[in-house]
């Protein structure tokens, strides 16, 4: 029968029996590398909060990241890492499709691939297939998504981690159907996570790909699922939206691949608050902080609800909060992993400039995203002087990309912060850009092995 689900599993094969480019294959290890810094860099931000967490679970065969201890069961270290990799806010994520990508498909794949020891080549096709499911799905069902409160990162993701275990492993198309059909029944995940001082917006992720786990390995098993969990009469473009786009899953005749349009972030907040944080940084040394009346941020609604609050309660609260960002960065010159401390979130200088910032809606900027999520920054000074810029495309966009050494350069202060030796850091930047890395010796050295 030919419906919607079959065509997307039908052309995901095909994409995965196609081959992918090499441009694709080094995206995906620069993904992985990134990966592995946000989780380090997470683990240690509250591995002493959740490390009892582990205690009651019997021996396993995968490894958390940054948490040095027994093997445990796959689905814990999935929701662990995943927990783990977004924590900081430095994750990647897709602009379509507003979703955050590599935390849910990396740490489903990596507990997986640690336990069926997965080669570097069938890991690297996970990757890429994970990527690529998780952003079309999302750019299917955006932005009435989000608009209905739905997290796509839990819904869109655990049915992408899924299907990129699913195709490390080269499921059949009848299990790849079936994989999905769990994974779609599993997904979930609501935004009131990231509302008032909640900690709680990491545990869609971590969810997301624990499920992931459990969908795909009922994938193997051969169930026999609906006919259409996609498209069919309560399937999940039916119940995930009110604005379904069914092309992103059926044309494939795009050269770029999902993976090859990530960005990856160099300010630990939400996306939304970037391009505002960059212009803040760009403005910074053509003022006076003292002569600051007044900050007009003008954004696309998107960014606006959820983004625009300047009562900070707590760590969480000031990554969603763009008057937080552009007030830590005026201040501090930086909008990174330190810039958002306990210190900082009770810095009366901080907060007062916060309290002076004003995130308003622009009709062109809304019509441009999400082809641009964009935001002009315009500061009133005292002296009836204004200062004004607009960024367009944050660094980590990939019309900016983050280069090799950048990257690197983030992972070295994530995994250093977790406490691994500059030495440690340098061993795993070079295995991972091997033609056949190593998978378990990067998890050897990380844990210090």
């Amino acid at each position: 029968m030919c419906n919607l689900t079959n065509k997307f599993i039908s052309n995901i094969c095909l994409l995965q029996q196609s081959g992918v480019s090499t441009i694709a294959l080094e995206k995906a290890r620069m993904c992985y590398l990134d990966y592995l810094g946000c989780t380090l860099g997470g683990a240690r931000y509250f591995v002493n909060r959740l490390k009892s967490f582990c205690e009651g679970y019997p021996e396993g065969s995968s490894n958390i990241i940054g948490f040095q201890g027994k093997c445990v069961p796959m689905q814990v270290v999935a929701l662990l890492n995943g927990i783990s990799a977004h924590i900081l806010e430095l994750d990647d994520g897709h602009r379509k499709g507003a979703l955050h990508v590599g935390s849910t498909v990396l740490s489903a794949l990596l507990s997986v691939a640690e336990k069926e020891m997965i080669s570097s080549e069938n890991f690297l096709l996970g990757v890429i297939i994970g990527y690529e499911t998780t952003v079309r799905l999302a750019c299917a069902i955006q932005p009435g998504n989000k608009l209905r409160g739905y997290h796509a990162t839990g819904t869109c993701g655990t049915v992408g981690a899924a299907l990129g275990i699913a195709a490390a492993l080269h499921y059949t198309e009848e299990q790849m159907k079936t994989t999905l059909s769990a994974a779609v029944t599993s997904a979930a995940g609501v935004l009131e996570m990231q509302e008032d001082d909640s900690e709680l917006k990491p545990y869609n992720v971590g969810r997301a790909a624990m499920d992931a786990v459990a969908a795909a390995y009922i994938g193997r098993s051969g169930l026999q699922g609906p006919k259409d969990p996609l498209g069919g009469k309560r399937g999940f473009l039916k119940v995930m939206t009110d604005t379904p786009h069914p092309e992103f899953l059926t044309d494939f005749n795009s050269e770029t691949l999902c993976i090859e349009q990530i960005y990856q972030k160099t300010y630990a907040a939400c996306r939304h608050a970037h391009p505002a944080i960059e212009a803040a940084l760009a403005l910074r040394n053509e003022l006076d902080i003292e002569l600051i009346e007044k900050i007009e941020v003008r954004a696309y609604r998107l960014a606006v609800a959820g983004h625009d609050h300047t009562e900070i309660q707590g760590v969480g609260s000031a990554k969603m909060s763009i008057p937080f960002g552009v007030a830590v960065a005026l201040v501090t010159g930086s909008a990174g992993l330190a810039s958002y401390s306990e210190k900082n979130i009770s810095d009366e200088k901080i907060l007062e400039l916060t309290r002076k910032v004003v995130v308003l809606e622009d009709d062109e900027l809304t019509a441009l995203c999400p082809e641009k999520r964009a935001s002009i920054l315009t500061i009133h000074l005292s002296e009836g002087n204004t200062l004004t810029k607009r960024v367009d495309y944050p660094k980590g966009e990939p019309e900016n990309p983050l280069s090799k050494e950048e990257l690197e350069e983030k992972f070295r202060e994530l995994a250093m912060y977790s406490g691994l030796t500059k030495a440690a850091c340098d061993e795993v930047i070079d295995e991972v850009w091997k033609d056949d890395f190593d998978l378990y010796k990067i998890l050897k050295i990380i844990q210090g092995v």
